[in-house]
């Protein structure tokens, strides 16, 4: 009988963390150099995970984080005792991204904070991504509504009501098309995470290996 060969099965494009068991720490690998969208609704923990990213060798030299929210406070000490924030709203948008479009023409990797909301963003990315050869990836909090009003709460910032829904609305979409495994265009992977599992996660941008090839990732390490 001829022998046959097996390819290995192809990593799923979709990696769902929602509800790891243990309480071990994780590690969500993806290649250096890379673009990672973290989508979520506001107060969910976007901004503390990101903050745990490192590039090769553990630097963070090597990861460029994008955050509207680093923006606005810089904007709010400058203007926040003199004006309301509504009126200097655009210029901390139009410097936010000013500072992705500046972040996306580098060879480092990008972690980019996303409410979900705004969906040119992601094709803004896309096509990003088209032009580099290589597709971005999305990290997507799945988050009860209450559990992110209550992280607005602990900030002491929050959405109006009105935005808080229209954030509802768009991530409810963006989340049934993962779980169906129907990516936006331009992406490759993406990793679903809830509030549990993300206060036990690092984010790690690594150089892939014969090992670990770029097809692999993102991969999960627990540690």
């Amino acid at each position: 009988m001829m022998d046959q060969t097996v390819a290995d099965p192809a990593p799923p494009r979709v990696r769902d963390l929602r509800g790891e068991p243990g309480d071990r720490l994780l590690s969500l690998c993806w290649p250096a150099g890379h673009r990672v969208v973290v989508s979520g609704l506001p107060g969910c923990g976007k901004s503390t995970l990101m903050r745990r990213a490192h590039g090769p060798g553990g630097a963070r030299a090597g990861v460029r984080t994008i955050d509207s929210q680093d923006v606005r406070e810089r904007w709010d000490v400058r203007l926040g005792h003199r004006l309301p924030y509504a009126v200097y709203r655009p210029l901390v948008r139009l410097a936010h991204y000013l500072r992705l479009w500046l972040a996306l023409r580098r060879d480092a990797a990008v972690l980019v904070h996303d409410c979900g909301r705004l969906g040119w963003v992601r094709a803004w990315l896309a096509w990003h991504a088209w032009r580099r050869g290589e597709p971005y990836h999305l990290l997507l909090f799945d988050v009860p509504a209450e559990s992110a009003l209550a992280g607005q709460r602990r900030r002491g910032r929050s959405v109006s009501r009105y935005a808080f829904r229209r954030h509802r609305r768009a991530l409810a979409r963006l989340l049934a098309r993962v779980e169906g495994e129907r990516l936006p265009a331009g992406c490759g992977s993406a990793v679903l995470i809830d509030a549990p599992t993300a206060a036990r996660a690092r984010l790690r941008f690594v150089v892939p290996d014969e090992m670990t090839p770029v097809e692999a990732f993102p991969r999960v390490d627990r540690l």
